[in-house]
């Protein structure tokens, strides 16, 4: 234990260092069943030439993980890896790192609330695929999957039903003002584990706002929808309920606002809430209150806005928790 946690404060400079057998040694066994040590050091050898420093930039407490991002002084290639509960490595990325300021400066003209009460944690958000995997998809980009935690876990005694999950059958509102044009309401819960893609959002609400903006709430418990197309909403109004129906692995609340009202034919927005804050993975947030938020991944960063194509994906080893909640 004491070795990985180490790890976790020199890791990249154990790389520079190309002491690549200690950071092997520190990975699970499911990482080595998947990666060989010759393969392994076949990557990282050139994916560190012409680096003079990692340095960590971003750290994120996930159920189940933490998460850990190191970025190269040019901020052009980034190091993520997960600990699991253990301290053992579970996935590593070695990848590009890439800035597109374009595309991350499409905020909201509206200023938004939190569709929810009380707290939950965001588990992706963020201008980045690092720390949200919708980024990679124009329709989602900046997109939020919200979860409830407690005690570092998602869910009370065991993961196998619904309703043991904090955040299923909780309350979901408008977060905003607008008119409701489509409603989804029929689609039947998953078993935790299991999604189902021909369905991707699931049961959802589409409410249209001003300034031709719509949100997106998505993935909510069958039959629990109370509004209906054409019925105009006030922010806060009951929407439905958190479930895990669409390509969803568990219980949470997917939300993104985009300016288009079809789900296929968009661009996400970069969303705006009412405090002025942009809560990022790993972030717990409030319902009608501030969040609780860390230093923003962009001001860790000199303020640039980043993001990651993963077409140059060096390694990955799927299997970090998050990967599969959708």
């Amino acid at each position: 234990m004491g070795r990985a946690a180490n790890l976790q404060d020199t890791i990249g400079q154990l790389f520079l260092a190309q002491q690549f057998e200690e950071i092997y040694q520190a990975t699970t066994a499911e990482f080595q069943h998947y990666v060989t040590y010759e393969q392994f050091i076949e990557l990282a050898i050139p994916f560190v030439e012409g680096v003079a420093q990692f340095q960590l930039e971003y750290d994120a407490n996930m159920p189940y993980a933490k998460q850990m991002i190191w970025l190269d002084s040019k901020k052009t290639k980034a190091i993520v890896v997960a600990f699991n509960e253990a301290n053992e490595i579970e996935s590593l990325f070695l990848t590009p790192f890439t800035t597109d300021t374009k595309a991350n400066q499409r905020y909201t003209k509206n200023s938004y609330a939190y569709p929810f009460k009380g707290e939950w944690f965001v588990f992706w958000g963020g201008a980045n695929e690092l720390i949200n995997y919708h980024y990679a998809y124009e329709s989602q980009r900046f997109a939020y999957d919200f979860v409830k935690v407690q005690d570092g876990s998602t869910y009370r005694q065991t993961p196998e039903h619904n309703e043991h999950y904090f955040a299923y059958n909780e309350e979901i509102m408008a977060p905003l003002d607008g008119k409701v044009i489509e409603v989804v309401d029929t689609i039947i819960d998953n078993i935790p584990s299991q999604m189902d893609e021909q369905n991707p959002a699931g049961n959802y609400v589409i409410i249209e706002h001003a300034n031709k903006e719509y949100s997106l709430l998505a993935h909510l418990v069958p039959n629990s929808i109370t509004v209906r197309v054409g019925q105009p909403v006030k922010t806060g109004d009951i929407i439905g309920r958190c479930g895990n129906s669409g390509n969803s692995s568990e219980p949470h609340l997917h939300f993104q606002v985009m300016d288009a009202p079809s789900l296929t034919h968009c661009k996400s927005l970069r969303i705006r809430f009412h405090d002025n804050e942009e809560p990022l993975q790993g972030d717990t947030v409030v319902g009608e209150m501030k969040p609780k938020l860390k230093k923003s991944f962009e001001e860790k960063t000199d303020k640039f806005d980043f993001f990651v194509t993963f077409a140059e994906v060096l390694m990955l080893i799927p299997r970090a928790v998050w990967q599969f909640l959708k």
